[in-house]
């Protein structure tokens, strides 16, 4: 007898389920001292134009295969494409989310333990220099955090889609968007934190480049959770009635604003604190977890606004951790016929394994390097820069050439649903996106022979 699969109850436990998988540390960790680093407005400005061009079509082609197919990676691109290249890229997509939630939930465990501390800490503790490195560099206490931060994942993805998945997402995306306006408000009426607001919203072309759009294609595999399987599988679960362009549209607009919310809890504070220094705008990872708590520090009311902002950036990482973990639970129940409990325990025996090299490569195995980085940095570059790439041109190929185009579209536009760019949707899948991931791989293997610097 086959096996009923799960789905969500409507269109608002889609948008909020696929909304979780796309904001998540990409947007509140990543993209911050990204857009600090590549000169704020204009990495903005370039940003939303790829989210609107190449993200919307890589989401509606992902969702669309998704729904048509009612399979996750490795079923649909078997039964849309049926030899050897379309079974590469349907098993790419279905690894990229077992290889990153590990070392996502590493870093989720450091959230974890920050909020933590600042809830039975002073704030003046966790702003102090070496609290950061002490904690990363002493494997006991990050592996214990990371463990903690994989057991919160893989238990409410063992409640499945409708109880779990989406119930979950019911709850904490609306707490996660009162909390970002709230750091917001505070961060943006400190004093100077005007030029922050400007820094951030005015594009400067004079810090324009190849890198800064090289690095916002990247940012938006990361960000959009495109390119990784995530939206095949919450696409299998959508129903017919739901319109796959309006939740699109709303997945985008959602996963944007959290993107310029968190944005603008970082750089004007970082205005405020430092006078707009360079070089605490470019201090890239450590912006979010060392120049940020300092700034708490520095307030009245640091150990709330400490508390405010680490409960978002968990939220958020819980949500994203859930998407990736469950396309990976997904993809053995479709292909192994697995058991969504069986499921979940392989994935926790795979992110407790990889996930534990990739904490303890900041402390007992610091000195153990992949292509001269540390483990969870390879990781990392492996699944975004050269992975994603590679999946999102074979989903364009799985389009373009086996599903077709007109297919695609019917699935999009049944019972009478919108689909109003679909112009752009069919230039980029056919032309653009392929060029703009060839761009990114090019870029990647440049980067690794020492050539550029992203």
């Amino acid at each position: 007898m086959k096996k009923e699969r799960g789905s969500f109850s409507g269109k608002i436990g889609f948008v909020l389920s696929a909304a979780g998988a796309s904001v998540g540390l990409g947007n509140i960790w990543r993209f911050p001292y990204l857009c600090a680093k590549y000169g704020g407005g204009i990495f903005l400005l370039v940003y939303i134009l790829l989210a609107l061009t190449f993200g919307y079509t890589m989401i509606v082609a992902e969702t669309a295969i998704g729904r048509y197919t009612k399979k996750s990676p490795v079923g649909a691109f078997h039964a849309l494409g049926s030899n050897k290249l379309m079974g590469f890229g349907g098993w790419i997509n279905a690894i990229i989310p077992i290889l990153i939630v590990p070392y996502y939930s590493v870093i989720g465990g450091w959230v974890t333990k920050y909020l933590f501390e600042y809830i039975r800490s002073d704030a003046e503790y966790v702003a102090t220099d070496d609290f950061f490195v002490n904690f990363i560099t002493d494997g006991t206490a990050s592996e214990i955090w990371f463990i903690i931060f994989t057991a919160l994942v893989l238990g409410v993805i063992f409640m499945g889609v409708e109880r779990g998945i989406e119930r979950f997402s019911k709850f904490v995306m609306p707490v996660l968007v009162v909390l970002a306006l709230g750091v917001c408000v505070y961060s943006v009426t400190r004093p100077g934190a005007l030029k922050g607001v400007k820094y951030l919203f005015i594009p400067d072309f004079a810090h324009f480049s190849i890198m800064t759009v090289v690095t916002a294609m990247g940012q938006m595999f990361y960000s959009l959770s495109i390119a990784m399987g995530i939206l095949i599988t919450f696409g299998s679960y959508v129903k017919k009635e739901v319109s796959i362009h309006e939740s699109t549209r709303q997945v985008e607009f959602f996963d944007t604003a959290i993107a310029v919310m968190a944005s603008l809890m970082i750089i004007p504070a970082v205005f405020s604190f430092y006078g707009g220094d360079q070089s605490k705008l470019k201090a890239g990872p450590s912006l979010m977890f060392i120049t940020m708590p300092k700034i708490f520090a520095s307030l009245g009311f640091g150990k709330i606004i400490g508390i405010m902002f680490f409960a978002l950036v968990l939220f958020a990482a819980v949500t994203s951790a859930i998407a990736l973990t469950e396309s990976a639970v997904s993809t053995f129940s479709d292909e192994f016929g697995w058991s969504r409990r069986r499921g979940v325990v392989i994935m926790a025996l795979v992110m407790i394994v990889l996930g534990s090299l990739s904490s303890l490569g900041n402390g007992p195995l610091a000195d153990v390097t992949i292509m001269k980085m540390q483990i969870l940095d390879f990781f990392d570059f492996l699944t975004n820069s050269i992975m994603m790439p590679i999946a999102a041109l074979m989903t364009c190929i799985l389009v373009t050439k086996h599903m077709g185009i007109d297919v695609l579209t019917k699935e999009v536009e049944q019972d009478g649903h919108p689909f109003r760019r679909k112009k752009i949707f069919s230039v980029m899948i056919t032309v653009l996106c392929p060029i703009f991931v060839v761009v990114i791989l090019v870029s990647a293997v440049l980067n690794v022979l020492g050539i550029i610097q992203m």
